[in-house]
């Protein structure tokens, strides 16, 4: 109890803000926890992807054959953006058919979940005070985190769809059997029985290799926006440490708003930056999985 009292005001700040809504009311302590269920990473996401499809088929509803508008125009250039990258990296013009339409609603989902942080931090929890329904959904504001890429499990279930996209190409180009036989017979190949001396350390290499390029996609996204996050928290505290019209105060008004103003700016670099990563990443890796070692 002691322990609790002893934490400051801006740390319990923070920390109540890196709880999630979910089936538990409490900060998943460890990196895989198959018994919680952070709902409001689900419905951000969900809600998210949804809106890209939504923008999607309405792009391909207004095709018009004359002089297109704006919104078709940014459409069809982001398609024909994609579709160049698509070809210089997966060889399998079949395969691009779905692959190419595949990377473009990452791109632009992923580009949503992440401006989703360029809200203020307690901005949804004043409008429901403002309107009365603070008090009455005191639980669902407190623990909820409106940026669902900053959430370890979105991004590495992410990632673990990528993976299962080069195992399903892996095994469609090269065949189940020559999928298999790719596991223990590369990288170092060999004749005879030095190639059965190496297949377990192909496996293990293999299975290494997966591994990583998995686990380095999805904490290569979360660890650049969950920092993110914390900095625009961290700025929040600046405006939050307002006690009235004085010196310090007031300096501290200033930082806050000139601190925010940047780091927004910056941060709007990140967020395209980090869903075009994550785009070309999943074009190499499926490009990968159509070679062989």
């Amino acid at each position: 109890m002691a322990a609790a009292q002893d934490i400051s005001p801006q740390s319990e700040y923070i920390q109540h803000h890196l709880v999630h809504l979910n089936s538990s009311g409490e900060k998943q302590s460890v990196i895989a926890d198959f018994g919680i269920v952070n709902y409001d990473s689900l419905f951000w996401a969900i809600l998210t992807g949804l809106v890209v499809v939504f923008l999607l088929w309405r792009a391909a509803k207004m095709v018009t054959t004359g002089v297109p508008g704006r919104f078709q125009a940014s459409i069809e250039m982001l398609v024909d953006m994609v579709e160049e990258q698509a070809k210089s990296i997966v060889p399998n013009a079949a395969s691009r058919r779905f692959v190419s339409p595949l990377a473009l609603t990452v791109f632009l989902w992923i580009i949503l979940m992440n401006a989703l942080d360029l809200i203020p931090v307690d901005f949804l929890a004043s409008i429901f005070r403002m309107t009365g329904l603070g008090a009455e959904h005191d639980d669902v504001l407190y623990y909820h985190r409106i940026l669902p890429t900053a959430d370890l499990n979105v991004p590495m279930g992410m990632a673990l769809g990528v993976l299962l996209l080069m195992f399903y190409y892996g095994m469609k180009i090269k065949q189940p059997g020559g999928f298999i036989k790719e596991l223990f017979t590369a990288p170092f190949h060999a004749p005879g029985i030095g190639a059965l001396f190496l297949a377990p350390f192909n496996f293990l290499l293999n299975c290494i290799e997966y591994a990583a390029k998995s686990v380095s996609l999805g904490m290569r996204l979360f660890g650049n926006m969950f920092a993110g996050e914390l900095i625009f928290m961290l700025i929040a505290l600046l405006g939050g440490a307002w006690t009235g019209f004085n010196g310090a105060s007031i300096g501290l008004g200033i930082g806050h708003v000139l601190a925010g103003s940047l780091w927004a700016i910056f941060h709007i670099l990140i967020v395209l930056l980090q869903a075009f990563i994550f785009m070309m990443l999943t074009l190499v890796y499926v490009g990968q999985a159509h070679e062989g070692h």
